[in-house]
C-alpha cells in the first residue's frame, strides 16, 4: 500500500506547458522598454542602449510565456514598426511619463495610430506609464486623459498602468493582466 501511495505522488508526470504568446513592444527611444524587459527576465540594465531594429526575448511569467519582439524607437526604424506586426496576439506600449510635452504628443500619435492598424485593432494592449519615480513624471490619469484613451480605446481590451524599473511586481501584476486578456482572447477565438 506504501508503494502505491508514492508511485502516485511522484509519476504523475511534468506540469503541463505554460501557453506561449507573441507580442509586440512599442515605444519612443528612452521609454524604457528595455530596461522592463531585461527586469522581467531576470538580466543586468547597467549597460543598455537603445535597441535598433528589433529584439527578441521570451518572458517568462507565472502563467504564460510572452515572446517579446521588442521594436526600437527612433525615428528611423519607428516607420518599418508595421512590418512586424504580423503574428502578434498582443502590444506592449511603453511611453515615458516624465518625457517632454513634445515627445509625449509623439508617443500619443504612436500609440493612436498602433490602436487604429488593421493588424493590432483587435488586439489587447498593455499601456505603460513608465518613469513613475521620476518627479516630472504625470500621473496614469493625467496620461489617460491626455492621450485620450477612453474614447479611442473604447470597445477594445486595454489596460493602462504606471510601472518603474524599480517596482519589478507592479509590472509583473500589468503583464499578468494582459496574460489574462490574451487567454480570453483564446478562449474567444477558440483555440483553447
Amino acid at each position: 500500500v506504501d508503494f502505491l501511495c508514492f508511485r502516485t505522488l511522484c509519476c504523475k508526470g511534468p506540469p503541463p506547458p505554460r501557453p506561449e504568446y507573441d507580442v509586440v513592444c512599442i515605444g519612443l527611444t528612452g521609454s524604457g522598454k528595455t530596461s522592463l524587459l531585461s527586469r522581467l527576465c531576470s538580466e543586468a540594465t547597467d549597460n543598455i542602449v537603445p535597441t535598433t531594429g528589433f529584439s527578441i526575448k521570451a518572458v517568462p511569467l507565472q502563467n504564460a510565456i510572452l515572446n517579446v519582439k521588442e521594436l526600437g524607437g527612433a525615428d528611423s526604424i519607428k516607420k518599418y514598426w508595421s512590418r512586424y506586426y504580423q503574428g502578434s496576439q498582443g502590444v506592449v506600449f511603453v511611453l515615458d511619463s516624465a518625457s517632454s510635452e513634445e515627445d509625449l504628443e509623439v508617443a500619443r500619435t504612436e500609440l493612436h495610430s498602433a490602436l487604429q492598424h488593421p493588424q493590432l485593432c483587435t488586439l489587447p494592449f498593455l499601456i505603460l506609464a513608465n518613469h513613475q519615480d521620476k518627479p516630472a513624471a504625470r500621473s496614469v490619469q493625467e496620461i489617460k486623459k491626455y492621450f485620450e484613451l477612453e474614447p479611442l480605446a473604447r470597445g477594445k481590451s486595454w489596460i493602462l498602468d504606471g510601472s518603474t524599473v524599480d517596482s519589478m511586481d507592479t509590472v509583473k501584476e500589468s503583464f499578468g493582466q494582459l496574460i489574462h486578456l490574451l487567454e480570453e482572447k483564446d478562449h474567444e477565438i477558440g483555440r483553447i
